[in-house]
């Protein structure tokens, strides 16, 4: 009976997320509050994007080890985890939900998933899910520049070829004479 007047009640949450989004990607105006919103609305979708990868591989790798342990234990095999088209992102200090079409959430999962079967390497997952951001940024928010997807994993990347080539030039230097102390 409480939940009634419960305000933070996900299923309305979900639906204020919906129609959010929708208000969003149906305004006409470029007038400074219409960027405004459609800026707002690309950081929950940049986040929503994010989680949605993120969740494809987790779970696509909880669900790969319930297959073997099915597969071993003569059992039927799970069904395989399916998207959300909701995410809860944590904004300053309180948490709000944030809505994507079914299309692009079937996509980021995919890759996701993808990517943790090892089908993916993180350049191409990169390169295809900043392609669905470009789509969403240009088409559905109309935003001048894209948001930048799966930043998380490009500093992944970047720290990894700076820590390589950091090796590298070690290894190089400890052949080199002129690099020994005298």
């Amino acid at each position: 009976m409480f939940n009634l007047f419960n305000r933070n009640n996900p299923a309305d949450e979900m639906k204020r997320a919906v129609a959010a989004y929708e208000k969003v990607t149906s305004i006409e105006s470029d007038s400074r509050e219409a960027r405004s919103l459609r800026m707002r609305m690309g950081m929950l979708c940049r986040a929503h994007l994010d989680k949605t990868f993120i969740a494809g591989a987790e779970q696509t790798a909880a669900w790969q080890e319930l297959v073997s342990l099915s597969l071993k234990a003569g059992k039927p095999m799970p069904e395989a985890p399916t998207p959300s088209k909701f995410q809860k992102i944590r904004t300053g200090d309180s948490d709000v939900y944030a809505y994507l079409p079914e299309d692009y959430v079937i996509e980021a999962f995919g890759l996701g998933a993808r990517y943790q079967k090892a089908e993916l390497p993180a350049p191409k997952a990169i390169e295809a899910m900043q392609a669905l951001a470009n789509q969403i940024s240009r088409y559905d928010l109309r935003l001048d520049e894209p948001f930048q997807a799966l930043t998380f994993l490009r500093e992944e990347l970047a720290e990894q070829a700076a820590a390589e080539a950091a090796e590298h030039n070690e290894g190089q230097n400890a052949g080199d004479p002129s690099s020994e102390a005298p």
